[in-house]
């Protein structure tokens, strides 16, 4: 009986597999983004909600200027492999809280967020670029999606979303709360695996050179980042990723790779 079991959820989850864009990784996906991002737009909401925006002009005029950059670039990509039906019902946000958590994060449908305390980190827009790619694609790979999909089948035997948020809304809002740490300070995103942390790294370095910014200053944010620490415990930003040298190391390895899409502004 167990066997049989055994091979139903492997039929189960074989025909409900997606293709993470770029890498080709098969992924878990239960999830369409007709159902999730109605979800996220309202926690998103409630986020802003609940934070102070900042009202630095020119700190908000450039993380908005990035974003956009990088959003065009994402909107190339999935058009230039026929994959622009992923991104139906996104509605692009960029917003910066005034906190001094060094973070960001973006939610489904394009809803980013960036704190003030990654800012001098960032130094300029290439900085802002770095991090903003890497969390659009964290998004664009559907990372927290695939996070809440293994929660629907752990707790809740593989139902769908809607059958969930019907049946047992406590239960769902409670997953969609434990893949996207809305239950956190301020939303602020919980660590992504560090597969997943490698594979926005890659994106995130296609579609910032898309956009226009230098992919050779990635490694030299992430230096920053890591000199942050001081050997000590690695900021929020950095808790599940892979160890500084083996992230500088794999940027600078893909730096040629990602020069071939680099669009000099």
């Amino acid at each position: 009986m167990k066997k049989i079991l055994f091979v139903i959820l492997l039929t189960f989850i074989g025909y409900n597999c997606a293709t993470v864009p770029l890498t080709g990784r098969k992924q878990l996906s239960l999830i369409p983004n007709s159902e999730l991002l109605p979800m996220s737009f309202s926690n998103y909401q409630s986020v802003l909600d609940s934070a102070k925006i900042s009202n630095s002009k020119q700190q908000t005029a450039m993380i908005k200027t990035v974003g956009h950059n990088i959003q065009r670039a994402v909107e190339e990509f999935m058009a230039q492999n026929n994959a622009s039906g992923q991104l139906k019902g996104y509605a692009w946000e960029f917003n910066l809280i005034e906190d001094n958590t060094v973070n960001a994060w973006c939610m489904p449908g394009g809803k980013v967020v960036f704190y003030t305390g990654i800012m001098p980190i960032c130094e300029d827009e290439t900085g802002v670029a770095v991090v903003m790619g890497h969390e659009v694609a964290h998004a664009i790979a559907n990372h927290g999606s695939e996070r809440m999909s293994q929660g629907l089948i752990q707790q809740m035997g593989g139902e769908a979303l809607s059958v969930a948020l019907a049946q047992k809304p406590a239960e769902t809002r409670a997953l969609f709360g434990a893949a996207y740490g809305i239950a956190s300070n301020y939303g602020a995103m919980l660590p992504f695996s560090r597969l997943q942390e490698s594979e926005a790294d890659q994106m995130g370095l296609i579609f910032m050179s898309m956009a226009g910014y230098d992919p050779r200053e990635a490694p030299k944010f992430w230096e920053r980042m890591a000199s942050l620490s001081g050997g000590s415990a690695p900021p929020e930003f950095m808790s599940t990723h892979p160890s500084h040298g083996t992230r500088i190391k794999d940027l600078n390895d893909q730096i040629p790779e990602a020069l071939k899409y680099y669009k000099k502004q």
